[in-house]
Formats: C-alpha cells, sequence, structure tokens
C-alpha cells in the first residue's frame, strides 16, 4: 500500500479576485508538485462533495445552510475582509471537505495507509458558525468527526503546522476528550489565538506558539519537546494532520524561517507514532502555504514521506 493523492480541478476553481494570497494559483503550484516523475505511480482519486450531514457533525446547521446560500451564483461574495467566494467556490469547499471524508474512509477500509488531500480553500479557521480566515468549512475537523461517527474510531489525532493557529479546530473540539488538537504557529499572529495555556476542557488540546523570527531548529525543538509527547500519549487511532506551508521562511504572511525539510521531518515524526498506535494511518490536509515556489517544493517533501509508509 502507498499514499492515496485526493485531487480535483474544483480546487482551482475558487476565484478570490485579484491580488489575494488564496488564490488559484496555489492548486497550480500543488499540481506542479504532485506532477514530480516519483509520484506518477500513485494512485489519484477525485474527492466527492462533502453531504450536510457529514458538515453538521462540526458546524451549525443555520451555519451551513448560510454559508450554502450566501455562495454566489456569479459575481463575488465576502464573508468577511479575507474571505471571498465566487462561484465556483462552493464545489471546491464541498470537495476539499469530502475529501478528507474520503481519505478517511479508505484509510479506516485498509485501502492505504497514508493519504494527501490537496483542495482548496483551506479549512483550519472555520469555526462552528463562523467563516473566517479564507476558510468557509474545516475540512479537517469534518473529517475527524467522520472517523469517529462512521468508522468508531476512538482517539482521533489532529496535528496543525500551519504558521496560523488552527482556531476553528480548536473550537470545535475543545470539549472532546477522545480529539486531541495539537498545534504550532506563530505567536503573536493572526487569529491571535492558540496561547500555551490553552489546553480545552479536558487537557487535549496543546499548543506550542513560536515567536517570529523562529527557525526549524527552534521549530523542531517544540515538536519534539510538546507536540509529539502529546501525540504519543495520546495513542492515536488515526493522525490528521492541517498541513500547511506558510511556516516556510519565504511566505509573505507570516515571520517564522522553515525550510521544506522541516515539514518533511515533523511529517516522518507524526508517520512514525501513526505505525505504533494507529496501523499506519495518516492523512495531510492542505491548509496554508502563500509562496508558490516555496509552496511548491513543500507539497513535494511532504508527500514524499508520505509515499514511504
Amino acid at each position: 500500500m502507498t499514499a492515496l493523492l485526493f485531487v480535483h480541478n474544483a480546487a482551482a476553481g475558487h476565484d478570490t479576485g485579484p491580488g489575494h494570497p488564496e488564490c488559484a494559483a496555489r492548486a497550480w503550484a500543488v499540481s506542479a508538485a504532485l506532477d514530480a516523475p516519483k509520484f506518477r505511480g500513485l494512485e489519484r482519486r477525485a474527492p466527492p462533495e462533502a453531504g450536510r450531514e457529514a458538515l453538521e457533525r462540526v458546524h451549525s446547521h443555520d451555519y451551513v445552510e448560510f454559508v450554502l446560500d450566501t455562495l454566489p451564483d456569479q459575481g463575488h461574495a465576502r464573508f468577511d475582509a479575507d474571505t471571498i467566494a465566487s462561484p465556483g467556490t462552493k464545489e471546491a469547499a464541498l470537495r476539499a471537505a469530502g475529501a478528507t471524508i474520503a481519505a478517511v474512509d479508505a484509510l479506516a477500509g485498509g485501502e492505504a495507509q497514508t493519504a494527501f488531500c490537496a483542495m482548496r480553500p483551506p479549512g483550519h479557521h472555520a469555526e462552528p458558525a463562523r467563516a473566517m480566515g479564507f476558510c468557509f468549512f474545516n475540512s479537517v475537523a469534518v473529517g475527524a468527526a467522520h472517523a469517529r461517527a462512521v468508522h468508531g474510531l476512538g482517539r482521533v489525532a489532529v496535528v496543525d503546522f500551519d504558521v496560523h493557529h488552527g482556531n476553528g479546530t480548536q473550537a470545535i473540539f475543545w470539549n472532546e476528550p477522545d480529539v486531541l488538537f495539537a498545534s504550532t504557529h506563530q505567536m503573536p499572529l493572526y487569529p491571535g489565538t492558540g496561547a500555551e495555556w490553552d489546553s480545552g476542557a479536558h487537557g487535549q488540546i496543546v499548543n506550542a506558539p513560536l515567536p517570529p523570527g523562529a527557525d526549524g531548529k527552534a521549530f523542531r525543538q517544540r515538536f519534539e519537546n510538546r507536540i509529539l509527547p502529546a501525540v504519543e500519549a495520546f495513542r492515536p487511532e488515526i493522525i490528521l494532520v492541517s498541513a500547511g506551508f506558510d511556516a516556510h521562511r519565504a511566505d509573505p504572511l507570516a515571520q517564522l524561517e522553515l525550510e521544506a525539510a522541516d515539514f518533511a521531518w515533523a511529517t516522518r515524526r507524526l508517520l512514525a507514532i501513526a505505525r505504533h498506535h494507529a496501523g499506519g494511518r495518516l492523512a495531510a490536509v492542505l491548509e496554508g502555504g502563500y509562496d508558490l515556489a516555496a509552496l511548491e517544493e513543500c507539497v513535494g517533501a511532504h508527500v514524499d514521506v508520505l509515499a514511504e509508509a
């Protein structure tokens, strides 16, 4: 068994307008990474659109209705200053969430051990009843809830190494003892959440903020000393990764100094825990990454490790 790739051209159909960092060119950069000769043997699957039942496990019914009703048939709709939708957004957002569901299904069914969901828009800022930070539906949370509700997986770990804190994922699982949320991120930075003392209702939220200018050595130390022990102690039955690559030193939206090798290292360490506790099951979901060359390089390094499984 090897890594599955969930890809669809709808990812490029979500148009955020001129000058927006979360642009369709991100989908093209990811596609360029996955078109490398070493990945041509990996199976690619088209993700389905997530259904309302799956979305409403983590978002309120009224919120799901609001988003689906507000997404435009023409022109653009603005959910906040940064979160902009176009006629292609509905399919893209539903398939992004659907990719995570399909990845969980494949891993739980023994069809593969790892998967990469190469979709946009990102999701980890979407709260139970609020779109924000380029995000409409929280894809990784939808996948985690699906793993529990449909496959009966009792302990799901969500690890987020995007440079921005996954406030939506934290909010969704704050009161859930059977979902671990562990995050490294720059602080201070948007959205202003993710303090180290935020630990959830059951101690299952683990934040490891990094100061502006922190490099790969500092990132690895925090990951080694805080994130990995928490994931290991949780003994997850599946690991989901919010794989944002905007902590790269070239990214225009933050001030960390990571390289592609740092993301590959983190992925490899998480895979080791997945093999120990979860039968190797690890699915990664694309989040941020706004320098196109860095995004292509980092996705390639990340998927290269997933393909080792």
